[in-house]
């Protein structure tokens, strides 16, 4: 055929097979690497969902903004799985309508809220920003006993769950008389004491607000789960300024603009207990000034870090006894808790925060 040469063979260590045989041979070679590739890879070589931590935060919001600044950074937090949103002390109905418009707000109305223990008539300082907002209007759950609802979601849930507090502990003291049973299920992350420094890092140690309810505390601390704590030590010097903070101020989403509307509605109640006979264009000139520099300190963002992570802080391993004058103190002979001592790095802290709530 014109001296062309039709290859209809190939020659293989010495055996002579038919070009139409190699083919086959190729072929099934490339199915076998296919399906040894499934096995190595597995059918989906995606990676794998990363695992959330279960969370309950219970919070005395509308007494300080930081309760504020915590819920901000808690829904900014992939790493959790918000399980419910609990008020603690004062009115706490009302204190709910504040987390639930604030989760409305955000777009994350898929958190339960739930009404904590009422202790006192205490109303709130960001009444301002919930004035015309209904409970009822909520579209998510809202549980009347938040008591309740804090119990039957640990015990319901088929992860461990991690209890975060930042304001006093009737209601988890209360959980604990009912259902002692929850600690097998949680562990609990505070924002509570004061045991080498106080209050702006002062060396004298203070008798912090959240440790109020002593017989409460008392009995967290000392249940039979893990317990880990953000003391003044840590948390009393977090704040917000320069540049960091005009980040958050000017970042104009509905989560930083939520947080600046109640920060200025809160503050605004701070100035008028100290100056009663200001002029409205006084006051509202007050109220910018500290609005528009800085924020006052975030002790409360601390313990939803440490939900997380303690990377950034130095973690000692102590027994602390509760005083009857609400101090926390080192004793030896009480339970071993965990508490964040010192940062290693708070300016990493602020940058975090910082990154969370404006992303």
């Amino acid at each position: 055929m014109n001296g062309t040469k039709i290859l209809t063979s190939a020659k293989f260590e010495g055996f002579v097979l038919p070009v139409k045989s190699v083919s086959i041979i190729a072929l099934s070679v490339l199915i076998l690497s296919l399906i040894l590739g499934s096995f190595a890879f597995g059918k989906n070589p995606r990676p794998p969902k990363r695992q959330t931590i279960p969370v309950i935060f219970d919070t005395d919001i509308g007494g300080d903004i930081d309760d504020t600044w915590a819920l901000a950074l808690l829904v900014q937090s992939p790493e959790f799985d918000v399980k419910l949103v609990t008020t603690a002390t004062g009115d706490t109905r009302a204190k709910a309508k504040i987390v639930a418009k604030f989760l409305q707000t955000v777009g994350r109305t898929d958190i339960p809220v739930g009404i904590g223990v009422r202790r006192g008539k205490g109303g709130h300082r960001q009444q301002e920003w919930i004035k015309d907002y209904k409970l009822s209007s909520y579209p998510g759950t809202v549980y009347e006993d938040g008591v309740q609802a804090i119990i039957d979601t640990i015990m319901k849930s088929q992860k461990p769950i991690k209890v975060v507090a930042v304001g006093p502990l009737p209601n988890i003291g209360a959980a604990l008389t009912r259902e002692p049973r929850i600690t097998k299920k949680a562990e609990f992350v505070g924002m509570h004491g004061s045991v080498r420094k106080g209050y702006g890092g002062s060396a004298k140690p203070s008798a912090e607000a959240n440790v109020s309810d002593v017989k409460a505390i008392r009995k967290v601390f000392a249940a039979p789960w893990n317990v880990t704590i953000t003391p003044l030590d840590t948390c009393g010097i977090v704040y917000l300024k320069g540049q960091k903070y005009q980040k958050v101020l000017k970042r104009n989403s509905p989560l930083t603009r939520a947080l600046m509307e109640n920060y200025h509605a809160w503050y605004k109640q701070i100035v008028i207990r100290r100056n009663k006979d200001l002029s409205e264009a006084e006051l509202k000139r007050k109220v910018d000034q500290q609005v528009n520099s800085r924020s006052t300190t975030l002790f409360d963002t601390v313990a939803i870090y440490l939900a997380m992570s303690t990377e950034l802080v130095k973690m000692e391993k102590l027994g602390i006894r509760v005083t009857d004058d609400r101090y926390t103190v080192i004793d030896n002979n009480a339970k071993v808790i965990n508490c964040a001592m010192e940062w290693k790095d708070l300016g990493a802290f602020e940058d975090f925060l910082v990154e969370r709530l404006t992303k």
